[in-house]
């Protein structure tokens, strides 16, 4: 099959024949028909993440049709639409039993952990636990930008934030977690503050729900600019990007009693990122992590996207080749373009 790989950290990446992926008894085996280009698989290429083994093949947002069944598979059958979340549950461990997969103790995690779905099939272990049937209304373009930003935004509004209708929600970073959070508050009817440093992005905000939109570069002060805005600090704040300073901002701009949600991955030297620990225990701010969304949660999501409530192919802005992927992976850190970019390999 044909898949693009790279073969060293910050290495050029390639179009190749490579072996097809093997079936597990517990796996299927997906024909892949588009899947997400994610700043997480740009982690994965700079070596930011220690599970990567090369040669690698990147790609964790998919969608596709079930091309082969392991014998012990029960859900799915070959020919079946589906997609996934990007976290894999093992199904036994104590956070599984608990309903918290996306937390597993032994996660799958096909892009990071296994080779991943830059390519014309991937093999899914698990999957009676972590595939999820793909209504006809959804296509596949749409379903792979759900896979890691949408989902990831998802539960970080609704499940993490427990946002509710009048709050004041800041969303710090107006990529595909951003924006996909500012569609999701909004629906929600929440107040949404954007934050981020293009124009364009901030535009694009406006036009999913933002109420108001905050440029970080022309404002001094990006913890004040929200309060001044929301008469007080936000009741939930989602850094989205992943850096010390927006986790600052996000944390700094709340209300008494806030929320932080830390969507964005902390990595590199952003890792070890300061809190402002003071005020946190005088105004009793909540800092909560959100990874990922279970498979069995889909369901909801699913019907407000059925009834029109979210639409998250607005949020889909390039459809490329697996050769251009190959291009667009080492440039994510440039934050150039609108939008979420999906290969249809």
């Amino acid at each position: 099959m044909k898949a693009a790989v790279y073969e060293q950290f910050q290495g050029p990446m390639s179009v190749q024949n490579v072996p097809d992926p093997t079936l597990t008894d517990n796996g299927i085996i997906l024909q892949v028909k588009a899947t997400g280009i994610c700043r997480s698989d740009w982690h994965g290429w700079m070596g930011h993440i220690g599970i990567i083994q090369l040669p690698h093949i990147p790609g964790h947002e998919m969608a596709g049709i079930v091309a082969k069944v392991g014998k012990n598979v029960t859900r799915h059958k070959v020919g079946d639409r589906v997609t996934l979340p990007f976290c894999c549950g093992c199904g036994i461990c104590e956070q599984c039993l608990s309903g918290n997969s996306q937390v597993c103790e032994n996660q799958f995690v096909p892009g990071f952990t296994a080779k991943g779905s830059y390519a014309e099939y991937v093999a899914i272990d698990r999957a009676d636990d972590n595939v999820f049937p793909l209504p006809e209304e959804i296509d596949f373009v749409t379903a792979a930008s759900l896979g890691c930003r949408f989902i990831t935004s998802f539960r970080a509004v609704v499940d993490q934030g427990k946002v509710s209708a009048g709050q004041w929600l800041a969303v710090h970073g107006c990529g595909g977690v951003g924006l996909s959070a500012v569609m999701i508050a909004s629906a929600c009817g929440a107040n949404v503050i954007a934050v981020d440093i293009a124009p364009d992005k901030l535009a694009f905000a406006k036009e999913l729900g933002a109420v108001a939109t905050i440029n970080a570069k022309d404002v001094p002060d990006v913890a004040k600019a929200i309060k001044d805005v929301s008469h007080g600090g936000a009741h939930v704040s989602l850094d989205a990007l992943g850096s010390s300073k927006t986790a600052f901002n996000s944390i700094s701009g709340l209300r008494r009693r806030g929320k932080h949600i830390q969507v964005g991955l902390m990595l590199a030297e952003d890792y070890h990122a300061p809190v402002p620990m003071g005020d946190l225990v005088e105004y009793e701010w909540e800092i909560i992590g959100s990874h990922g969304m279970q498979a069995y949660k889909y369901p909801g999501l699913f019907e407000m996207i059925r009834t029109g409530k979210l639409t998250p192919q607005r949020l889909v802005g390039k459809t490329l080749s697996l050769e251009e992927g190959c291009s667009e992976l080492p440039n994510m850190d440039s934050f150039t373009g609108l939008g979420v970019k999906v290969i249809t390999p």
